[in-house]
């Protein structure tokens, strides 16, 4: 056989074997998610128990929304991926970014707090283009320009602001891109939105019981302040000499206040005498940002622990069964493709067609 022949056939047989073994393992996890789905039954969000839980609903913001990377698109959760080529693949360190929020699903008879860490998230792909042949960007591509969260219900100042603030295009976060590649660029974005149908299989358990609630709002270890090992050791440092604040009000502050942030305090902020005082929050306003940032110890939430996993995928229980039942078959052709490249590469690799 002709040399370049055999180093060719090696090459697509190693890829179809290690594809084939990609789709297969990708279908065995969408297979055990179809099994956990059809095998725990809906429960409405006012009858919820605590243990495992199936719930559907729709997405609600809780405190705050993300914005997306690629579209600035308000949102619970969203993996933004830049490739090249039509690939998705990185082009650069980073160019992968994937985070999430804590919010609330909603049915007909009310609504659970969702804290999304550690859990598998099933999201519909709301952006897929490429950078056209003379390296125009695609339609619909706006990548992010400020911060990569806001409140969800913003005060009316803090909205006429953001309508009046002038947005300089060149200071988008562009740092995953790479301006000088010549090489087409492949945009890809998906993303769960306030008002998506949603179905979460988890645990409920009383919020009194997460360990630590602000890590569990995060759905993304890219979040974690203690995987940073300065900020770990200031913690550690601040623990062993006893000067670790327990309680929220002394270690937040005024930020602890429900309604701080958007100027609109329930009760007076500790501030400078001489700086102008917050208006207190009138009785409505209090009554709303008690309920969005207070959570009662006795409520029920749904978090992820060590036994029961958190999965929250797109759609009713029927569309996410059939969305996972369809990848397990390409998982299983993705196992006849793993073996028949194997076959190919030990008759190539053990001189079978050799003449």
């Amino acid at each position: 056989m002709d040399p370049n022949l055999e180093w060719w056939i090696t090459v697509l047989a190693a890829g179809g074997v290690l594809a084939g073994l990609a789709l297969l393992a990708r279908g065995l996890i969408d297979y055990r998610s179809a099994v956990r789905v059809a095998d725990t039954s809906t429960s409405t969000i006012s009858a919820l128990a605590a243990g495992e839980v199936r719930v559907s609903g729709t997405v609600e913001a809780a405190e705050m929304t993300l914005v997306s990377l690629l579209q600035s698109a308000p949102c619970v959760y969203y993996r933004s991926t830049i490739g090249q080529g039509g690939e998705i693949a990185p082009v650069a360190s980073g160019s992968v970014e994937e985070r999430s929020c804590g919010f609330r699903v909603r049915d007909a008879t009310g609504n659970i707090r969702v804290f999304p860490r550690g859990a598998r998230v099933d999201a519909p792909v709301r952006f897929d283009e490429e950078t056209g042949a003379l390296g125009d960007e695609p339609p619909g591509l706006a990548i992010r320009t400020g911060a990569a969260t806001r409140v969800s219900e913003p005060d009316r100042g803090t909205a006429i602001a953001e309508l009046l603030r002038v947005r300089n295009p060149d200071a988008a976060d562009r740092s995953l891109i790479r301006r000088n590649d010549e090489r087409r660029r492949s945009y890809r974005e998906t993303r769960l939105e306030p008002g998506d149908a949603v179905t979460v299989v988890g645990r409920a358990l009383p919020f009194s019981d997460l360990s630590d609630p602000v890590a569990a709002d995060y759905g993304t270890e890219a979040d974690r302040l203690d995987d940073d090992p300065e900020i770990a050791a200031d913690v550690a440092a601040a623990r062993a000499a006893g000067s670790l604040a327990v309680d929220a009000d002394d270690a937040w502050g005024n930020a602890a206040i429900p309604g701080f942030g958007i100027g609109r305090p329930v009760v007076a902020a500790k501030i400078d005498p001489a700086a102008n005082p917050l208006p207190l929050a009138t009785p409505p306003e209090a009554a709303l940002a008690r309920s969005t940032f207070e959570i009662a110890p006795e409520t029920l939430v749904l978090a992820a622990s060590a036994e029961v996993p958190l999965l929250i995928a797109y759609g009713t229980p029927g569309a996410v069964m059939e969305r996972s039942q369809f990848r397990f078959t390409i998982g299983l052709l993705g196992a006849v493709l793993a073996i028949v490249s194997a076959m190919v590469l030990a008759v190539v690799l053990g001189g079978g067609t050799a003449t």
